[in-house]
């Protein structure tokens, strides 16, 4: 009988972190749930993978089509879509609202709207997401980039992911998807005519160092991390509990 009060207080400690975790858990999940965008290597002059990851909030219909809306004041001259099979993927050209003036060539036409549509019975299901991805660049001047994103269902609903954040920081219902370009280094020379030597091609670009997986930009990722780690700290204090009461357990039962 006096082994439980040593037990009791591991039990309790390995209950606590197993509660935070699910708490960790259950706070990741309505952020996971927006359309957000992630870039790779997004630095100015420089070509980035754009991955969109689109998840489905409809618990009767499908996504069947995803609208990615490019900026036109700093376009991309460069656009290349991944496979995703399944899907079809459209990206034409189109007379900007304004020409702009790139490195002295002004630029009149570009890629503005990238549309992916499932083909025959492809979907994306309820609870289930999509990835889909582009090759842009060059990329403009440092700062934040919006990329607004239209969903559509099944039933014909369409979801606007366009609102702004608003300067208090609040996010809004259907936030716009947004990356940051960052300044390139001193010595970063980005050749613009050449996209192949400034990032991998969207294929390649998928099979990153461990260091790049383990500081991607994904919130919930690191969320789900961390929520691992605590578990196995709970199973640790308890397997270690279990063993001195073992330990402590014969000397007492020979006396």
């Amino acid at each position: 009988m006096s082994a439980s009060p040593r037990v009791r207080p591991a039990a309790r400690t390995a209950a606590a972190v197993l509660l935070a975790g699910g708490l960790l858990l259950a706070a990741a999940t309505p952020a996971g749930a927006h359309v957000h965008v992630e870039a790779d290597d997004a630095v100015a002059g420089g070509f980035s993978v754009l991955t969109f990851r689109v998840p489905n909030e409809s618990d009767t219909a499908g996504t069947v089509a995803v609208a990615v809306t490019l900026p036109t004041e700093t376009p991309f001259l460069y656009v290349s879509s991944k496979p995703v099979p399944g899907w079809s993927v459209s990206a034409p050209k189109e007379t900007l609202p304004k020409p702009v003036d790139y490195e002295g060539t002004t630029i009149t036409k570009a890629v503005r709207t990238v549309t992916w549509t499932a083909a025959n019975r492809t979907r994306i299901g309820p609870g289930e997401f999509g990835e889909f991805e582009l090759s842009v660049g060059p990329l403009p001047d440092p700062g934040t980039i919006v990329v607004p994103v239209a969903q559509t269902y099944s039933d014909g609903k369409v979801v606007r992911w366009d609102q702004p954040t608003p300067a208090s920081g609040d996010e809004p219902e259907r936030p716009a998807p947004t990356f940051e370009v960052a300044a390139a280094a001193a010595d970063d020379h980005h050749d613009p005519g050449t996209p192949a030597s400034a990032s991998a091609s969207p294929v390649e670009s998928d099979h990153g160092s461990a260091a790049d997986a383990g500081s991607g930009g994904d919130p919930a990722a690191r969320v789900l991390g961390g929520a691992g780690l605590l578990l196995g700290a709970a199973a640790l204090v308890v397997a270690v509990s279990s063993r001195r009461r073992a330990g402590s357990g014969g000397p007492r039962g020979t006396a």
